[in-house]
């Protein structure tokens, strides 16, 4: 019973670390209506943005999470402006093939610059268990649960109490009618798709710290975070949070029933079923 619940908890720690590359996807799919193919590549971005920080800094990565931050933002703003704001009226099919080509582009310029070889941040913490009574999880999976739960909850604060939070609220209802009342919804679009690049690279040096990653790893968290918004509500940023927990849980349940191979699977399956029967998820009603 001991290593069933282990198990279990381990499986919800990582569901709240999931949610916050997720959190990035919703906060772009909320206000630019994107689903952006190339996220799981700036999840890519933050892990090699760690590695090489710790190796030419010498500083905790963890400590550096603020300036790969920046990093990946400042990474993404340049893809914003010449790539999707001039597809902005042609709808949002354009934009995501747009994402799509760039997220082939940016696997092919990993594999030059990096290598096809798997790698990873290797830090004590990194493999220290973490022991409270009977309960042993992995320390950085209690790290990077606590990180990811701080920033969800801090940009849903920037969405929900900020005047930059009203601004996009309101192109997010309605870009033609913000833009009527004064709102530059194209500098909005470009802040969040910077924000939520952001979250995805920070998402990405905790990954990078908890497991081995390489240039295609992007892919398979890209769809854990798709299955993560619709559990939480398309757009919903707090949602996601809620969604990572529940998918977290049930892959959980997948792998101690079916084996650890099968837990992609369960969390596919839930995605599949949440689009046929609720795909606005259990949070719709609850946008942030």
């Amino acid at each position: 019973m001991t290593a069933i619940f282990d198990t279990i908890l381990q499986g919800v720690l990582l569901g709240g670390l999931y949610a916050l590359f997720a959190a990035g996807l919703a906060l772009i799919f909320g206000v630019m209506r994107l689903v952006n193919l190339a996220h799981g590549d700036f999840l890519v971005v933050g892990a090699y943005a760690g590695l090489f920080f710790l190796k030419f800094t010498g500083v905790d990565p963890l400590l550096g999470l603020p300036v790969i931050a920046l990093l990946v933002a400042a990474l993404a703003i340049p893809l914003y402006r010449l790539l999707l704001a001039p597809l902005a009226d042609r709808g949002p099919e354009a934009q995501m093939m747009t994402m799509f080509a760039v997220s082939i582009i940016l696997e092919n310029v990993f594999v030059l610059a990096f290598s096809a070889d798997t790698r990873a941040i290797e830090r004590d913490y990194a493999t220290l268990p973490l022991t409270v009574g009977p309960v042993t999880v992995p320390l950085i999976y209690v790290i990077g649960f606590a990180i990811a739960v701080t920033l969800i909850l801090g940009v849903h604060w920037l969405i929900s109490r900020t005047g930059f939070g009203r601004d996009l609220r309101a192109s997010a209802a309605d870009a033609q009618a913000a833009e009527i009342l004064g709102v530059d919804v194209r500098r909005v679009q470009m802040l969040s798709f910077a924000l939520g690049a952001a979250c995805a690279g920070v998402g990405g040096t905790l990954i990078g710290a908890a497991f081995q990653f390489g240039p295609s790893s992007g892919g398979a968290y890209l769809l854990n975070s798709l299955a993560i918004v619709v559990l939480g509500g398309l757009g919903n940023v707090l949602g996601t949070l809620v969604g990572g927990l529940v998918l977290g849980f049930l892959q959980s349940i997948g792998g101690l029933t079916l084996g650890d191979g099968y837990r992609d699977l369960v969390g596919m399956a839930l995605f599949l079923l949440m689009l046929a029967f609720r795909p606005d998820g259990f949070l719709a009603r609850a946008r942030s």
